[in-house]
């Protein structure tokens, strides 16, 4: 018959301990096309081919058609509906309240609502606009136009840890080389072009100090690490989810030419450089009002995080670790009898070591697991010892279980 002793509240006790993680994503993880995934939902109709896009894009760890591939981050923009960028290419409302836009815009209403979506799930309010810091009152740091960065639960875990973010980012979309190509002569904005110069360093440095909840949880500010008071986005620590002020992060003004996905007869259109309608078309509000979700989301990972082995985005995780530690003591007199059948012989006499010891060999065990039973004595768990424990009428021994979840 197994011997069973009742623990007690001063037997269990409950702990809370973390465990930080360190997460790396590299350069050609963002801006490869094999590692990112596309889900093409959006489709026009009318002239031409049509255009089809996301409304937003999955970066994985590998390849992802893969099954050993990991998602990582969603990537997405979206465009504040009282900003310039929206009041300046909006040409009304329908009866229902639908916004209208002029031909040459694309998916603006879809960047309004990723925007709405956005600031629903961490402001609490859909019609909220995000600023930098988050409780500024500057018009001067309203988030008009946004860059969404959302990791995914597997690397973010609980939260971001404060102080560890950090992304390497180019600002200035130009080739170090004056490249020249079919849409300028040698100016290098091509959107859909590795950069090669204007790196910078963003970071949230300072948030540690600098403590703001909102209704998406704690949240901090991010900022250029080279001029701290160059604040250019948020980070919320509880969600792992960045937002960026592209008008900030990037050279807005800077000239912006290639071919992006349009409705018309050859489903493109060349903006900017030689030979178009659009010569001087800018970042914003040209590029973002005119191009695709999946165009301005492509031209961030394959532009502005560059390409190579070289680290573009990395910080600690926080993993929260729930216990409860149950002590399990056993007294001098307890414990030292098993009940296994071959520990006594049969003459109901303890087997010893030596024989001709029966009467003088003092009993004991080895204890190597632990069994917690409930009240109606159901085993609920077993716990193992790494090696075999001697017990004695001459030890006090206290074993410690440990349940983490």
């Amino acid at each position: 018959m197994a011997t069973f002793k009742e623990t007690t509240p001063n037997d269990i006790r409950a702990a809370k301990s973390f465990l930080n993680q360190l997460i790396d994503v590299i350069q050609e993880d963002i801006s490869g096309s094999a590692t990112s995934k596309k889900y093409q939902v959006f489709v026009t109709g009318g002239i031409g081919p049509g255009v089809t896009s996301s409304l937003f894009q999955t970066v994985f760890d590998q390849d992802f058609s893969l099954q050993a591939a990991n998602a990582i981050m969603d990537m997405s923009v979206g465009l504040y509906f009282s900003g310039s960028t929206v009041q300046d290419a909006l040409s009304g409302e329908d009866a229902s309240g639908k916004l209208l836009f002029k031909s040459s815009s694309l998916m603006m209403r879809e960047k309004v609502d990723m925007y709405r979506q956005s600031a629903q799930a961490l402001l609490g309010d859909a019609t909220a606009r995000f600023k930098t810091p988050v409780d500024s009152s500057d018009a001067n740091d309203n988030i008009d136009v946004a860059l969404f960065i959302a990791f995914k639960r597997l690397f973010a875990r609980d939260q971001i840890k404060r102080e560890t973010f950090a992304m390497k980012f180019f600002q200035s979309a130009s080739r170090g080389d004056g490249h020249a190509d079919a849409f300028g002569p040698g100016d290098g904005t091509n959107i859909f072009q590795t950069s090669e110069s204007g790196s910078v360093i963003f970071t949230d440095i300072g948030a540690a100090t600098n403590k703001a909840v909102t209704f998406g949880g704690a949240v901090g500010t991010v900022v250029n690490s080279a001029n701290t008071d160059e604040k250019v986005g948020l980070l919320f620590y509880d969600r792992g989810f960045a937002v960026f002020d592209v008008e900030k992060i990037i050279s807005g003004s800077q000239k912006a030419s290639g071919s992006i996905d349009a409705v018309n007869s050859l489903g493109n259109v060349i903006l900017g450089g030689w030979n178009t309608e659009t010569p001087d078309a800018k970042f914003i509000p040209d590029f973002f009002v005119s191009a695709s979700i999946d165009d301005v989301v492509d031209h961030f990972r394959s532009c502005r995080f560059s390409s190579g082995s070289n680290t573009a985005i990395t910080f600690q995780n926080i993993t929260n670790i729930n216990s409860t530690l149950i002590f399990c003591r056993a007294e001098a007199p307890e414990f030292n009898y098993s009940s296994n059948p071959t520990f006594i012989d049969s003459t109901n006499k303890i087997r010893v070591i030596d024989s001709g010891q029966e009467e003088t060999q003092r009993t004991f065990t080895m204890i190597t697991g632990v069994g917690l039973y409930d009240a109606n004595d159901n085993l609920l768990a077993m716990a193992k010892l790494s090696r075999p424990v001697e017990k004695n009428d001459e030890k006090d021994i206290t074993l410690r279980i440990r349940l983490d979840f």
